[in-house]
């Protein structure tokens, strides 16, 4: 791309004039061949990685990423990686002790408190140790930054750049072309360097390409798509690189860079601001640790965000500058890469050895008007493929996009052609193979795409189309009610006016998604439910951590099946113009994309949303606070390395961060093997009976004590012929001990949650392990927790409404089943997990005044 722009040097920028970055080019899409033969080195004993049971992983026996010297040189096999080149132990330096690096890390990273706030702090702590001859760590909050600006790792500084419109401008020429914009950025190098010498993902870093491939009991061969590496794109791009250079690119190490960027807007007391930021991270890195932010996304740039009157809105020439600002921004920040993308470079590694590596332009986030940006097409095609706008799902002539079409489009027709014909740009040509790049989105294509934007609202729609605006709107209130009063679950928000809230979030949306369908069954019909049961299935799988052939076809069939459900909002006039939309119209690439790149679960746009920059003040001094913490954040690694500190605790990315928190951050895997312990809580519970007897008053359940002596006798005699229920009730044994009762176990049971009323979460019980989902579990209701001694063991239990399966099916509109409850107690390790149930609950409107706390006993 070429354009009339000037970047000039300010701050601490290095760059002078517009810089074109010549991509890397790829040939178009070839699928993998597992009769790749290794060429005959010494290194080829290392293409079987893992073995594992009945999973194989076959590394890329041409991109091995084989350990070398600092200069380059390769190892022999099994050499121990070189020393790392710590400081001394106990060398604390920028700070001056162990005190003075916590002390900073807690008030400006984990309590973020302000400057004033600091300063009255250190002059208490002042008065407090002057009587003892000493005095604070730190003199003042300026101190403090002080002392963290002066580390020598972690932070890559912050740059700016600046582009204006070269050439004299009149007094009448459009404001925009006199202004100077600004684009902050950090050099890609430097990140990629502290990314991939960062000890922290040792063990969680993958160093070359592999396929895994899975041996099913009939003998043949499965594989599996999971992380980035083990996919197409990385295997075929590894051999197209190897093969631009053999002699040099044999055994280097292929690092594809992952990059996100999205416009954001922030609500300040001073009115709405508006960001523009890029992400980096690398595919090497594990998709949980790319999930849980283990500093494997950093943010590089800020774009310039050009501002016009409006009457230029759709000006073509102001909408042609912003397009050429925005790519050769990238461009330029890019350029220091240029060099290591066509011959490898020395990098220090997680464990600790150096290998030679080569970069790669990877998977591109983007949403649909980003990819507009990116790829040049026109507004409302679609930027993978070369299906028709009006009708975007019919892909029975459509091409995939690709540099070379493009180029050779631009030569042979007119931009008026390019535009009206091929939805091509002509102004923008990006140099990269940028269609093959883009990658699947689900927080913008699925989540807040597809079931927000879409079908949250062509069910109003529908709605409205019905039975006019004014019973709409009562129906609505309804669901919203309904959607309000739905049973608690750990981890799961609580929408007290349905879905009445001015910004949806993600989490919104992945929150309303799981409750939702349930409430529109007594308002609408069959088709629009299986619509949205079509589409969930869909979601569920494409969020999985782990693909196989099997899935992608299931994944298939769903969306196939949604496209035919979806019919109903056409034929019912909701939609009379059909469904040409780039968003949903990105699902049919899924497939495709999952074996191009891997899980969508690790590439996914809402990774990037929460590092979002929480603290909105002016650019500067966001850029300052976040260098910080990315120092803060070395120096912590350092420490832990040289055994000056102890290693952060391991937090579990597959659940919620606490109990307490109404929060739907999913980011954990969908459909994983689900191993469950449910434990009490340490402390139990005051102002309870200690008897069975008392209990059973206590609590209003006539046949308690029957039932926990049932209980004991099953304990006791796991092997009888008889029953507990059909034996004489005084034949069975007597707890004699005092009961405990307890009103938490990660699962929730309290009589008053939050003040709020009582709360009886749900979980499922495992009977036969042998069989999948609900055919081999049952879901309770739990009223008590509890638990006894008897004969000098502890068993903890619980009372539980048992809610056994209505039919020997799922229903068929909604999928889900249908159980009904009855009381009996149970032990606690025959819990798996929580369960969320929803009432069934009708077609007539529920009370206002009705409560979620009362849900699952007036259904």
């Amino acid at each position: 791309m070429s354009g009339p722009l000037t970047l000039h040097p300010i701050a601490w920028a290095h760059l002078t004039a517009v810089l074109h970055l010549s991509f890397l080019q790829v040939p178009s899409h070839s699928s993998f061949s597992s009769r790749l033969a290794p060429p005959p080195h010494r290194y080829s004993f290392l293409t079987l990685l893992f073995l594992t049971g009945s999973i194989t992983d076959f590394a890329h026996p041409l991109a091995l990423g084989v350990p070398c010297t600092v200069d380059g040189l390769y190892l022999e096999p099994n050499a121990p990686p070189p020393p790392w080149n710590h400081p001394p132990a106990n060398d604390w330096t920028p700070f001056n002790g162990p005190a003075e690096f916590l002390m900073a890390d807690l008030l400006y990273r984990k309590v973020e408190m302000s400057a004033g706030n600091q300063n009255d702090l250190y002059e208490i702590i002042n008065m407090l140790m002057e009587k003892h001859g000493d005095s604070s760590p730190f003199l003042s909050a300026k101190d403090m930054y002080a002392s963290i600006d002066a580390a020598k790792i972690g932070g890559v500084p912050w740059q700016c750049l600046s582009a204006t419109i070269p050439g004299d401008h009149g007094p009448n020429t459009p404001s925009w072309k006199h202004k100077s914009y600004e684009v902050w950025y950090r050099d890609p190098a430097a990140i990629l360097a502290n990314m991939l010498a960062n000890p922290e993902f040792d063990g969680e870093f993958m160093y070359c390409p592999y396929v895994e491939l899975e041996t099913t009991a009939d003998g043949n061969e499965q594989r599996h798509w999971s992380e980035f590496m083990s996919a197409n794109f990385a295997w075929r791009h590894s051999t197209d690189i190897y093969n631009e250079n053999r002699d040099e690119n044999e055994g280097a190490m292929y690092c594809a860079i992952i990059t996100r960027s999205d416009k954001t807007t922030v609500s300040v007391a001073t009115g709405q601001v508006e960001y523009h930021p890029g992400y980096l991270s690398i595919g090497n890195v594990d998709n949980c640790v790319r999930r849980g932010h283990r500093h494997a996304v950093t943010p590089y740039i800020f774009f310039a965000i050009p501002k016009a009157d409006r009457k230029y809105d759709n000006d073509p020439e102001f909408r042609k500058f912003k397009r050429q600002l925005y790519h050769t921004s990238l461009a330029a920040v890019f350029e220091p890469l240029k060099l290591s993308m066509t011959t490898p470079v020395v990098q220090l590694c997680p464990d600790g050895h150096y290998r030679r590596v080569i970069f790669d332009f990877g998977p591109v986030i983007a949403d649909y008007p980003e990819q507009v940006m990116l790829s040049g097409v026109v507004q409302g095609w679609c930027a993978k493929c070369t299906a028709f706008p009006e009708n975007l799902d019919d892909c029975t002539l459509a091409l995939p996009r690709c540099k070379d079409y493009t180029e050779e489009l631009v030569t042979l027709f007119t931009p008026g052609e390019l535009w009206d014909e091929y939805g091509i740009d002509d102004d923008i040509v990006p140099r990269a193979s940028i269609h093959e790049l883009l990658a699947p989105d689900l927080l913008h294509q699925v989540i807040k795409g597809t079931f927000k934007d879409h079908l949250v609202g062509w069910v109003e729609q529908y709605l409205e189309l019905m039975h006019g605006k004014a019973d709409a709107a009562k129906i609505m209130d309804e669901i919203d009610h309904q959607i309000a009063v739905i049973p608690p679950y750990p981890g799961l928000r609580h929408f007290p006016d349905g879905r009445r809230f001015k910004q949806w979030t993600g989490d919104d949306s992945k929150g309303l998604m799981k409750i939702y369908l349930l409430t529109l069954v007594d308002f609408v019909p069959p088709d629009i439910l299986q619509t949205f049961a079509s589409f969930l299935d869909f979601c569920y799988l494409a969020r999985r951590t782990h693909f196989t052939e099997a899935t992608l076809n299931q994944l298939d069939i769903h969306l196939q099946d949604f496209r035919h459900h979806r019919e109903y909002f056409r034929t019912s006039g909701t939609r009379p113009t059909g469904f040409s939309l780039p968003r949903q119209h990105a699902l049919s690439h899924y497939r495709s994309l999952i074996e191009e790149f891997g899980a969508p679960y690790g590439l996914c746009s809402s990774i990037t949303e929460s590092r979002h920059i929480t603290a909105f003040n002016a650019l500067g001094q966001m850029l300052v606070t976040n260098q910080r913490l990315d120092k803060l954040a070395a120096l912590h690694i350092d420490y832990v390395e040289c055994q000056m500190l102890p290693p952060l605790p391991n937090v579990p990315l597959k659940a919620p961060k606490t109990d307490d928190e109404d929060d739907d951050q999913d980011t954990w895997a969908i459909d994983e093997l689900v191993t469950g312990c449910i434990e009490l809580a340490r402390r139990p519970a005051s102002g309870y009976p200690k008897t069975l007897n008392g209990l059973e008053d206590f609590i209003n359940v006539p046949n308690f004590a029957l039932l926990a002596r049932r209980f004991l006798y099953d304990q006791l005699h796991p092997d009888s012929f008889l029953p507990s229920e059909d034996m004489n009730p005084a034949a069975l044994p007597w707890p004699r001990g005092d009961i405990r009762i307890y009103h938490s176990a990660r699962i929730r049971c309290t009589p008053n949650w939050r003040k709020s009323g009582p709360r009886r979460d749900c979980a499922f019980v495992v009977q036969d392990d042998s069989k999948a989902g609900l055919l081999g579990m049952s879901v309770v209701c739990i009223h008590l927790l509890f638990s006894f001694k008897y004969e000098g063991k502890t068993y903890p239990c619980a009372l539980v409404a048992w809610f056994n399966r209505y039919r020997h099916q799922p229903d068929s509109d909604t999928g889900l089943w249908i159980v009904r409850p009855d009381l009996r107690v149970i032990h606690l390790d025959s819990l798996l997990q929580g369960a969320h149930l929803i009432p069934m609950f009708g077609s007539n409107f529920l009370p206002r005044e009705f409560r979620y706390q009362d849900s699952l006993d007036s259904f």
